[in-house]
């Protein structure tokens, strides 16, 4: 009879040890209005430099942007930017930009 039980702990202690060395997902979702009637719910995850958007019934995943004056997200035909004063702007649909607030 061989004993397999070693195998078996030292798995459990591997996947125990691997398990909670991973830092839990901390993430913002923002809901906003806008002048124009829009409205879009932006969710950012740390260690990602995305913006998510849920916008016009459809999922849009921007990408981060130089910007001197905060931050700018672009992608899908939609922008976003973000002043450190904390106004938001979004633009979308070939329409043109509007401000937004949260809501």
């Amino acid at each position: 009879m061989t004993y397999r039980g070693g195998a078996i702990l030292t798995g459990a202690i591997l996947f125990a040890f691997l398990g909670s060395s991973a830092a839990p997902a901390q993430s913002a979702f923002r809901n906003y209005r806008c002048a124009d009637g829009t409205q879009f719910i932006a969710a950012f995850f740390n260690g990602d430099t995305r913006a998510h958007l849920q916008i016009d019934g459809k999922a849009v995943t921007l990408t981060k942007r130089l910007s001197l004056t905060g931050t700018r997200y672009k992608g899908g035909g939609v922008t976003l930017e973000i002043t450190r004063a904390g106004l938001t702007r979004l633009r979308h649909a070939k329409q043109p930009v509007t401000a937004c607030e949260l809501a």
